[in-house]
């Protein structure tokens, strides 16, 4: 209980010796170093998940528990997960370029791009002589052979695949020929497919003007360039049916909408035809040469009215000139300007005989009206000795002596001139 519920799980590298495989489907090997050695158990349950069978002079590294073998009382490990030693690297590599770029986006889902519904040109990088291109041209050519398929070749593999896929990418950008790529190889180990989780090709993949489709390795393969990629496709094959439609399909679609059209042609043609048929008809029922003979007939009719009419209108005009001339001759101008002439000679005599007499009758009215006013205007009044007496500081009329003081300055205004005096004593009315 110490040894196994004391430790945690502890992981181990070492090489592999004494592996055996009873029929009961475990696995019993030691696993060595140098200096030391382990003996080591893995169940069933657990090896079945493996990818790889170990094989003696190995080096793998495991994730194990610390267990003890009662019977012979010897320590050992109970193996849960074992990888290659050289594909655990890789693999932690992998993870940690993963992480790395799904912190910064790359991921993202708002930034893939849609495939392009029909597209004209399609490029592919991948190697030019592998079974990837031969599957991808025979989807291609199948499904839609009208789109044209442009070849970036590269290696896939090997130290030269990242310069060559570097430069297979920047030619698909440089040229800019292609509405969609395809980014593809066969399936292998993760060794055959590190060149596609290398941090650079991830990172042209993200910047490629044109969406990005990969279809790497096999349907459980998972590399750098899928999650970068606008769409993942389990194979080569499938990626090349996603970017095109099935020409099938379209021509199915094609050969329905052709029927559609023919039926439709077929009823127009139908509705137009009866609709001549009816033209026909009503040009029967009303044929031009017909209402050409009506129209000349009523042309006719129209004519012997318009003659009626127009003598009749004549007769008329000429009965009221006749008429106008007679009464034109009884109002003569001549009679008219002879007798205002007469009117205006006698009315400018009473004018002549009248004027006198007006001005006459109006200069003694204005001798009446003369006297009345000098009767009651107050200028008679200073003739007779009387002044009017003002303030000289305000021009006020002075009814009152009490109304002014002692040096005080007035004029009095007499029948001829004004005297302006200064005021010596007021003598007012004594107050009773």
């Amino acid at each position: 209980m110490l040894l196994e519920h004391g430790m945690p799980i502890v992981w181990i590298e070492g090489e592999i010796s004494d592996f055996s495989r009873p029929a009961s489907g475990h696995w019993y090997f030691t696993l060595k170093d140098r200096d030391s050695q382990v003996r080591c158990a893995m169940f069933r349950g657990r090896n079945a998940l493996l990818r790889f069978a170990p094989a003696d002079g190995q080096r793998v590294i495991a994730r194990a528990r610390v267990t003890l073998f009662e019977p012979r009382g010897e320590y050992q490990l109970q193996v849960e997960h074992l990888e290659d030693s050289g594909v655990g690297a890789l693999r932690r590599e992998y993870e940690r370029l993963k992480a790395r770029l799904e912190s910064e986006g790359l991921f993202e889902a708002s930034k893939k791009r849609p495939l392009p519904t029909v597209p004209n040109c399609i490029g592919v990088v991948t190697s030019p002589t592998g079974a990837a291109i031969r599957d991808i041209l025979n989807i291609l050519g199948r499904r839609f052979p009208a789109a044209r398929v442009i070849i970036y070749p590269t290696a896939v593999q090997g130290r030269d695949a990242v310069p060559q896929l570097l430069e297979a990418l920047s030619l698909a950008t440089t040229r800019h020929e292609c509405d969609v790529l395809i980014v593809a190889r066969g399936g292998g180990s993760i060794e055959d497919l590190w060149a596609f989780n290398d941090e650079a090709v991830a990172r042209a993949i993200r910047a490629m003007p044109m969406p990005v489709v990969t279809g790497i390795g096999h349907e459980v393969d998972f590399t750098i360039a899928d999650f970068v990629a606008d769409l993942r496709a389990p194979t080569p094959s499938g990626a090349a049916e996603l970017v095109v439609p099935d020409g099938a399909t379209w021509r199915t679609g094609f050969a329905r909408l052709a029927q559609r059209l023919l039926q439709a042609l077929h009823r127009q043609l139908r509705n137009d035809s009866d609709y001549l048929v009816a033209m026909r008809r009503r040009l029967a029922l009303a044929h031009p040469g017909q209402r050409l003979r009506q129209n000349a007939q009523r042309l006719d009719e129209l004519e012997q009215r318009l003659g009626s009419r127009v003598q009749l209108l004549l007769s008329d005009r000429r009965h009221r000139l006749q008429t106008l001339t007679t009464r034109l001759a009884r109002t003569s101008p001549k009679a008219e300007v002879q007798r205002l002439t007469h009117r205006h000679a006698m009315l400018d005599e009473r004018l002549r005989r009248a004027l006198p007499q007006r001005l006459e009758a109006l200069r003694q009215t204005l001798g009446t009206l003369a006297r009345t006013l000098d009767a009651v205007s107050p200028l008679a009044t200073l003739d007779r000795g009387f002044a009017l007496v003002t303030r000289v500081d305000d021009g006020a009329l002075l009814r009152d002596a009490n109304s002014v003081r002692p040096d005080d300055l007035i004029d009095a205004r007499l029948a001829k001139g004004t005297l302006r005096a200064r005021v010596i004593e007021t003598l007012g009315e004594k107050k009773e």
